[in-house]
């Protein structure tokens, strides 16, 4: 979708050398054949379910498939995790409730520079099974499989790519997703409140997961 680009990911990958090319398969780009060449791949989010039937959805399965087997560095946010999950033989089901504004996670194993719990973005109505053989990293009440890591790949359920005005974009664009709010979904003056605090926060979040990502990059 035209709303759920690179964001942050964009400049932090700018901002320490890494040249990068999105390609938009959701809107008719092919999804690349080789992986040769490129140092990493990333999957971002958007509003449809790896489970539709879609006809990039396998080429992307097999294109994750083979960069991990070959151990290129992958890493997925929210529909980009469910397709890692997926392609690494787990499952991709309904969460029991939608997930949707700022709610805390809890890191299940010490990572780098993370708290024990922190808060980050959500906007997700479905959720990942763990790959055989993954670290679970992080969970909370709501969603326990919020991210997973194996070898050089790195799956997030939860969003940290957010730029300031991708939020209001988002809540307008979804309006209808956030018309009734619940204890695990905010109406748009929740998702918006002290925004600029917070995104400054989340992309502290994000320096920490990208770091951790893109040292295999180097």
């Amino acid at each position: 979708m035209s709303c759920e680009g690179p964001g942050y990911l964009g400049q932090y990958l700018q901002k320490n050398g890494y040249a990068y090319q999105v390609i938009k398969i959701d809107r008719g780009a092919s999804v690349p054949q080789s992986i040769d060449g490129a140092r990493g791949l990333v999957f971002m989010g958007g509003p449809m379910s790896v489970n539709d039937d879609l006809p990039w959805i396998e080429p992307t399965l097999e294109l994750i498939r083979a960069a991990h087997a070959r151990s290129v560095p992958i890493l997925g946010h929210c529909l980009g995790g469910q397709l890692v999950a997926t392609a690494l033989g787990a499952s991709v089901h309904a969460n029991p409730q939608n997930e949707i504004g700022w709610f805390p996670v809890r890191s299940r194993t010490s990572f780098p520079s993370l708290a024990e719990e922190f808060e980050v973005f959500h906007w997700h109505g479905e959720t990942f099974t763990l790959p055989a053989g993954t670290q679970h990293l992080f969970e909370n009440d709501a969603c326990p499989n919020q991210g997973f890591r194996i070898a050089n790949t790195l799956a997030l359920q939860f969003h940290v790519e957010l730029l300031a005005d991708m939020v209001p974009e988002w809540a307008k664009q979804y309006a209808d997703e956030i018309a009734k709010p619940t204890a695990t979904v905010q109406g748009y003056e929740a998702l918006t409140r002290d925004l600029d605090q917070r995104i400054k926060k989340l992309h502290r979040v994000a320096d920490a997961i990208y770091g951790v990502w893109s040292q295999a990059c180097s």
